[in-house]
């Protein structure tokens, strides 16, 4: 009987939900995987995985509802501090899981973070996924993997030096002229719309540094599931709640 109530639930939030209001760009913190396997009695790892299969369901709930772009934060730069035997079965996980998103064959993979600080195998499974699907038209699934919104910033301002000094701009001259935009053209997301909505898990009410540059008007929802217990449900709950809210971009 529940679980016949909560499909039903489910339906009429389906039903409620208006695809022309839809947030284009949908940022998600995984967060959880850990405390959910502790809570359930399994090793750190099952927890991982479970995150990792929990990723390919959420890809296809944001193409039912025509989302254009999720970002999804699967690795920090400070969790490449980790303990070796849970940072290595994580690493595995995150390329299988990145290696699956590409044989899909409907979506794009476009790596999101420092991945000169990933291990080779890692750095290759991110890059082969997204030379795999550089020409597919469908979702554009960001995977932030080693990243961090503090070495974004500053990796763009890098950038943007290193290419006006190949011009032979001098520093006054950038000075005089340079915006926002020039630092925009430069993000891991250059050229992709900002996240309209970020969802993060596990009820923490945080960014931990995630887009902080991209996010400066995203609207957020927090959600007390831990990332591998996170239903369609509660997908439609955050779209909904986003589709409730006046957006004042930060007036």
């Amino acid at each position: 009987m529940r679980a016949a109530l909560e499909r039903g639930y489910e339906r009429r939030l389906a039903t409620s939900v208006d695809p022309a209001r839809a947030p284009r760009h949908v940022g998600v913190i995984l967060d959880g995987n850990r405390r959910w396997a502790k809570a359930s009695g399994f090793e750190t790892r099952s927890g991982h995985q479970a995150g990792g299969d929990k990723v390919l369901e959420l890809t296809e709930w944001c193409e039912q509802v025509g989302v254009e772009v999720v970002t999804l934060w699967m690795l920090s730069t400070d969790n490449l501090t980790r303990p070796p035997a849970e940072l290595e079965p994580l690493l595995a996980i995150i390329e299988d899981t990145v290696d699956r998103l590409a044989r899909d064959g409907r979506w794009r993979v476009h790596p999101v973070g420092a991945l000169d600080l990933l291990p080779p195998s890692t750095r290759c499974a991110v890059e082969e996924a997204a030379k795999a699907t550089a020409s597919h038209t469908g979702l554009h699934v960001n995977v932030a993997v080693g990243y961090g919104g503090r070495r974004e910033i500053a990796d763009a301002v890098r950038s943007l030096l290193s290419e006006h000094a190949a011009r032979g701009t001098t520093l006054e001259e950038l000075v005089e002229v340079l915006d926002v935009e020039h630092i925009a053209e430069h993000l891991y997301t250059a050229g992709q719309p900002d996240p309209d909505l970020v969802i993060r898990t596990s009820g923490e009410q945080r960014l931990s540094g995630f887009l902080l540059w991209q996010s400066a008007h995203s609207e957020y929802y927090f959600c007390e599931a831990y990332w591998p217990d996170f239903r369609r449900v509660d997908f439609l709950r955050a779209l909904r709640s986003y589709e409730q809210r006046e957006r004042r971009y930060g007036s």
